[in-house]
């Protein structure tokens, strides 16, 4: 985790700014400073956040330029400042007043179940006011209504994708997609309260996937940029696949997942993850930004995926701290 943190540190060092790209990697490297205990991962994000004066994105209504709430927000927990959530709120109770259809499907691609969901719970948490988890809750389902196939457990990227298929004949379910929804899953249930009464559906929607991604784990640990059709994508793609183990270890860890089955699939995850690392610490075989599945070479690196590596990478380091996985281990060399 190191490795990869620093490289990206001091390859980004002239880039960072608060779009949606770098918004998972300031999630992955506030995590991997708390798992490490390297306080410059954090302190570096902190400098960000007070140069961008806490600002989201330019783009109203629009859950990429959302994202980066939640850093705010969680220098917030930190440090109970308004000035570093009022953007955030203010932008948010502008959403909610908003003139609308109660039908329109405001996340109309599945990445945004990532982009804005924890913020908007995050943000009940700060404010105590439980109405910005109630409409996270309205506008998930609505995209869940028109993206979820029930049938493979799987999102579609967007509506482009409802009548696709591969060239061996399969749907088309890219991997970052529905990593990304996986991970915002997981996000969600962390914060939302054990009691809120649509808690249950959100978990049964986090077991679905989780299962099925599991099935679907090649031999090498990974997964390809497209899930039902991995032999016409030769790399295996790794933003979808840290995702997807950040994930699954973070079910583990809260005692959502069973802890036999799944930790295997993990385990197999991170030490295939391991083989793209270059000696430097750069992370490859990360798919370019994109919307569906595509092909790139092995040394192509993008800071969203090394953000996913170091949010799976500090979910496996609690683990490794469990007795389960303590026993596990004596028994299973």
């Amino acid at each position: 985790m190191k490795s990869v943190g620093d490289w990206q540190l001091r390859e980004a060092e002239s880039r960072y700014n608060i779009q949606w790209t770098f918004a998972a990697l300031y999630d992955g490297l506030l995590s991997a400073s708390k798992a490490t205990g390297d306080s410059h991962y954090h302190d570096r994000v902190l400098e960000v956040a007070m140069q961008n004066q806490w600002n989201l994105g330019p783009r109203f209504a629009h859950a990429d330029d959302e994202a980066i709430g939640l850093t705010y927000l969680a220098f917030y927990a930190e440090q109970a400042d308004q000035k570093r959530i009022a953007p955030t709120r203010e932008a948010m109770d502008k959403l909610m007043a908003r003139p609308k259809d109660p039908n329109e499907n405001l996340w109309w691609w599945c990445d945004a179940l990532y982009m804005a969901p924890p913020v908007l719970t995050q943000l009940s948490i700060a404010t105590h006011d439980p109405k910005y988890l109630d409409f996270m809750n309205h506008e998930w389902w609505l995209t869940s209504t028109a993206l979820y196939d029930p049938a493979e457990h799987l999102y579609y990227r967007d509506d482009r994708f409802l009548t696709m298929h591969e060239s061996n004949g399969q749907k088309v379910f890219w991997s970052r997609g529905n990593g990304w929804v996986l991970a915002g899953l997981a996000m969600v249930l962390e914060r939302m309260p054990g009691q809120y009464p649509d808690r249950a559906k959100f978990l049964a929607q986090y077991r679905e996937m989780a299962e099925r991604i599991a099935v679907l784990q090649l031999p090498d640990g990974l997964w390809r940029a497209s899930l039902l059709d991995p032999g016409a994508y030769q790399s295996p793609e790794i933003s979808g696949s840290a995702f997807f183990t950040y994930a699954i270890t973070w079910g583990i860890n809260h005692g959502v997942l069973d802890f036999k089955k799944y930790l295997p699939v993990v385990t197999r995850s991170w030490a295939g993850m391991l083989q793209h690392i270059y000696k430097d610490g750069r992370l490859g075989s990360i798919q370019p930004i994109g919307g569906e599945p595509g092909k790139f070479k092995p040394s192509s690196s993008y800071v969203y995926g090394v953000g996913a590596f170091l949010l799976a990478g500090s979910e496996l380091s609690q683990l490794l701290g469990d007795k389960r996985y303590r026993y596990y281990e004596i028994h299973n060399p």
